[in-house]
């Protein structure tokens, strides 16, 4: 699938994602984070908070708060040139979030340096698809390309996804990630073979 223009298949993706009922988005919701729960123990944990039609909730990210003690949400900034940067992280604080570029949202200041990633046991990724080897497409930006080398190594990659898009293949570029989970809404948290030898 490596001839695929990622460009094309991002444009689908995010077209079948705006197509879905809230009382789906709202339902999946749920079931994400019921999923997800049960993976949660105290300890640094890198999240995000979903916006427009992505997967998830702010009430996810609520529970990640209580059950890890610390959640860190990312803040985009790109450099003079326009060019992306290695995510900045900030902690997570109910009611305290401010509108950050794309209309992300985004942790209030102070922002701790793209190292504090390495402080996670948990990330969880925002991803268009993800495949059963643990690529992951992004929106291609390139935050997290130029973030997620600066893990953990032991980290789970937890990429979420709505459960038509965990796919066979997806075309891989030599500097991807790999995901060693997906998390979609009917089939919970699925190991894929990038996390198999853990």
């Amino acid at each position: 699938m490596a001839s695929v223009d990622k460009t094309a298949l991002r444009r689908r993706l995010l077209a079948a994602r705006r197509r879905v009922p809230g009382r789906v988005r709202a339902a999946e919701a749920r079931m994400l984070c019921a999923a997800l729960e049960p993976l949660v123990s105290a300890g640094t944990v890198c999240a995000y908070v979903p916006v427009g039609a992505e997967p998830g909730s702010i009430a996810m990210v609520d529970m990640l708060a209580r059950r890890s003690g610390r959640v860190l949400l990312p803040v985009a900034r790109t450099g003079a040139d326009g060019s992306a940067m290695p995510l900045r992280w900030g902690e997570y604080r109910p009611g305290a979030l401010t509108a950050g570029l794309w209309g992300l949202l985004e942790p209030v200041e102070p922002w701790l340096p793209a190292s504090a990633l390495a402080e996670a046991g948990l990330v969880i990724v925002p991803a268009l698809a993800v495949d059963r080897r643990g690529v992951r497409l992004g929106r291609g930006a390139g935050f997290y390309d130029r973030s997620l080398p600066g893990r953990d190594p032991r980290a789970r990659l937890i990429a979420v996804v709505r459960d038509v898009e965990l796919v066979d293949e997806l075309p891989t570029e030599p500097h991807d990630v790999a995901m060693t989970d997906a998390l979609t809404p009917q089939r919970g948290v699925i190991g894929l073979a990038a996390g198999a030898g853990e």
